[in-house]
């Protein structure tokens, strides 16, 4: 008498290329996604006082301090639109791709208990950082529209256009950057805990070659012999767009654009590549 064939719920493979994700176990553990997403979003402000309200509070401080400092101090054009607006445009876009790479960079060793009980994609702990982060950034987008819709009000000269419909684009890019970028440093990190250290004060130092506080235009005109530093640092292209897009002012150039699509494609190929190699070793290593 033949035994009757057993069928298994899930069969776990060994990665059978350096260029896959697992995809389709993604999408079978698509509700511990969830759940870490919610923890990543819930643990921010649990027992804060003001809860959720830290998302508005950061921004509004930031953007305070930057008028501060380096409109009215500094003196450092804005492109004739006003300060508050500007900054909080290139703030909350750095933030989004900071905090991405900051979090995703350590999320193995972050989550080291999880690794060697139970089997689930690896890249499910990466992903939520992304998606997490994502719903922080969709609050602060509100703020940041209630104040451009303040100054349209106000008669200031900003005047959206239809670049701005490039702004789903633009995420995507800046999601793809920084879990490529942070699949990389996590996975080196899991060995060599030194570039952990490196990530946490190099990116707010990025922070200064990056259009967050000053327009290209400006560079160009007084630093021009510099302005390729800044025009080649790949988040530049996509705070640009996204200032033209919603202020209707700023620099906007598809070469720069197509040159950051293909850096992050690159940059995402690599990180895929490293992590999908070292991923056998994460117990053994984190």
């Amino acid at each position: 008498m033949t035994e009757p064939e057993e069928h298994w719920d899930l069969e776990i493979k060994p990665t059978g290329s350096l260029f896959d994700l697992k995809l389709k176990d993604v999408w079978h553990y698509r509700d511990l996604l969830l759940l870490l997403v919610r923890r990543d979003f819930v643990s921010f402000y649990k027992q804060t006082m003001l809860g959720p309200i830290w998302f508005f509070v950061q921004p509004i401080i930031t953007i305070l301090v930057y008028t501060l400092v380096f409109s009215n101090l500094a003196g450092i054009k804005t492109d004739g639109i006003p300060g508050p607006v500007f900054y909080l445009a290139g703030t909350i876009m750095w933030n989004y791709f900071s905090e991405c790479l900051t979090k995703t960079s350590t999320v193995f060793k972050d989550n080291a208990g999880m690794l060697g009980k139970v089997y689930f994609p690896r890249l499910i702990m990466p992903l939520s950082i992304i998606f997490s982060n994502l719903i922080r950034f969709g609050v602060q987008l509100i703020l940041f529209i209630v104040l451009l819709a303040y100054y349209i009000l106000a008669g200031k000269p900003i005047v959206p256009n239809a670049y701005l419909l490039l702004f789903p684009f633009l995420i995507m890019l800046i999601a793809a950057l920084g879990l490529g970028l942070g699949m990389i440093v996590s996975a080196v990190t899991t060995k060599y805990r030194d570039l952990s250290f490196v990530v946490s004060f190099g990116v707010p130092l990025l922070m200064y070659t990056t259009t967050v506080i000053y327009p290209l235009s400006e560079v160009v005109k007084k630093y021009n012999h510099y302005s390729w530093l800044i025009k080649f640092n790949p988040l530049t292209s996509i705070i640009e767009t996204f200032r033209y897009g919603f202020l209707g002012k700023g620099s906007f150039s598809w070469e720069l654009l197509l040159y950051t699509t293909t850096f992050t494609l690159v940059v995402l190929l690599i990180g895929i590549v490293i992590f999908n190699k070292v991923e056998k070793t994460f117990v053994d290593t984190v």
